[in-house]
């Protein structure tokens, strides 16, 4: 058998054909057997990959893909990846396409939209999909790009778009319902990036409880959703005189609690405070935050899922929209209206 130094060293990798040199075989035959192996004679086979590892052959994953169409890598774009939302996302994500042999590529579009179509455009032919988690680009831009590269949305509802739908709004339903069950009456919303759809929803559902019950919420914002905005929220939302707000995210509601508590207003007593995710450190808080909890890596998991399918025309097909159930977690940070 040829030594590694015989071939490819110095200026040059090995290639296909230093292993057909050295095995005697066409390379076109060294390709089937690396990357359709049932194809090839089980002995000619084993002869191949023998030579490839004695030559430290590595595969090219770009020429790999230009002749079988797939580069086994699937782009995961979040909005901002010091978010611990998205750790949950990412967890579900990589456990899935793991299990079904595929790469996870992260990338951090830092809130931008233009960002995100410019990446993808970039890394087009190195990928074979891409999931989106809280994009921010306009419909009609993010139904284009999903006729582009097969994709799938988290927390995003676009006609002809497959999505996977943390269902917050109704959640937000169950925190206003729930505050007002405390005897509040004057409740604020503290808005978050402009140009989210969630939060769009989220405060729909908010205005649509307090229509049912006669009342008029206020709305403060918009604010980026990082726990530094908190001190802008807090005091935005002391300025309305509201007794309870709803916080469009959980990194927000904890600046917001972390204002009041440098200005001496008291959670629950003087104000409450709902946050929304149930992210890592929600309970650790003080108070610990009343919060929406949701099924944050399940929707990686179901993106991952509704991915593939559409990556293989042989599997079932799902459906265009799978919506996740969220539930109200009532700990220290709501109280009655005193």
């Amino acid at each position: 058998m040829p030594r590694a130094h015989q071939f490819g060293s110095g200026d040059r990798p090995v290639t296909i054909n230093d292993i057909a040199a050295a095995t005697g075989v066409a390379a076109s035959t060294v390709s089937r057997a690396l990357n359709n192996p049932g194809r090839v004679n089980p002995a000619t086979r084993e002869r191949i990959e023998a030579a490839a590892r004695e030559l430290r052959y590595v595969p090219n994953s770009q020429a790999r893909a230009l002749s079988s169409g797939r580069t086994g890598a699937i782009a995961v774009l979040v909005s901002d990846v010091t978010n611990p939302f998205y750790f949950g996302v990412l967890r579900g994500t990589q456990m899935q396409l793991k299990a079904a042999g595929y790469a996870q590529l992260l990338i951090d579009t830092e809130d931008s939209g233009d960002l995100e179509v410019e990446l993808l455009h970039k890394m087009r032919r190195s990928l074979d999909g891409a999931i989106l988690a809280a994009s921010r680009l306009p419909d009609r831009a993010l139904a284009a790009l999903a006729e582009d590269i097969p994709l799938v949305t988290i927390n995003r509802n676009v006609r002809g778009v497959p999505s996977a739908i943390i269902d917050t709004p109704a959640g937000m339903g169950q925190a206003a319902e729930h505050l007002i069950s405390l005897g509040h009456r004057s409740i604020a919303y503290v808005s978050g990036p402009e140009r989210s759809w969630p939060n769009e929803a989220r405060w729909h559902a908010v205005k649509a409880v307090a229509a049912r019950h006669r009342l008029t919420f206020t709305r403060v914002g918009p604010f980026p959703s990082g726990r530094r905005s908190g001190s802008a929220a807090a005091d935005a939302v002391l300025n309305t005189g509201a007794t309870a707000c709803i916080v469009f995210n959980d990194l927000l509601a904890i600046g917001v609690l972390q204002r009041l508590r440098e200005r001496e207003i008291r959670v629950p007593e003087d104000i409450s405070v709902v946050g929304c995710d149930d992210i890592f450190g929600a309970d650790f808080c003080h108070p610990p935050l009343t919060t929406l909890t949701a099924p944050i890596e399940q929707a990686g998991r179901v993106a991952v899922s509704m991915l593939l399918s559409r990556l293989d025309p042989s599997a079932p097909a799902m459906r265009q929209s799978v919506m996740l159930p969220v539930h109200l977690t009532v700990r220290g940070s709501t109280g009655p209206r005193l």
